[in-house]
């Protein structure tokens, strides 16, 4: 099950209706081992495509050596459908390469409705999970 904060629900959702018609990425890091989304890292769809997502390579280097420096690794990494329901194509299995990563679809399809939902992506497997959206962690939630 992905815990999520309200928060970065809706600046992931925010940034996919600010790039909508095209998909929108990025990733939100938390410390290693917690499994605790934290950091909301937007970042730049270097295809600038309405139907493919790609990071900027400089750009992804820069923000995992960030996220190595910090201690903490990508717990979610998230991207928009702009036309279709929140669900990974070919292409975004094929690329899921972080196998302890939420992968978390916002579909902006309907331009009044949005929708949120996780995935791990393990191997070519792709296994909904559920999401809890929380208003703050608990603190013992993680430890």
């Amino acid at each position: 099950m992905l815990t999520i904060r309200a928060d970065l629900v809706d600046a992931m959702v925010s940034h996919a209706r600010a790039d909508h018609p095209d998909e929108a990425c990025g990733v939100i890091s938390g410390p290693e081992g917690s499994d605790r989304p934290e950091n909301f890292i937007a970042m730049l769809n270097a295809e600038r495509s309405p139907t493919f997502y790609r990071f900027d390579s400089g750009e992804q280097l820069k923000v995992w050596r960030r996220m190595e420096d910090a201690d903490e690794v990508p717990v979610v990494i998230y991207h928009s459908h702009t036309a279709t329901e929140a669900y990974p194509s070919r292409t975004d299995i094929s690329y899921a390469s972080e196998p302890d990563a939420h992968y978390v679809l916002v579909s902006t399809r309907d331009p009044d409705e949005h929708e949120v939902r996780s995935y791990r992506i393990v191997d070519g497997v792709v296994t909904e999970e559920p999401v809890k959206i929380v208003d703050q962690y608990q603190v013992d939630q993680y430890q």
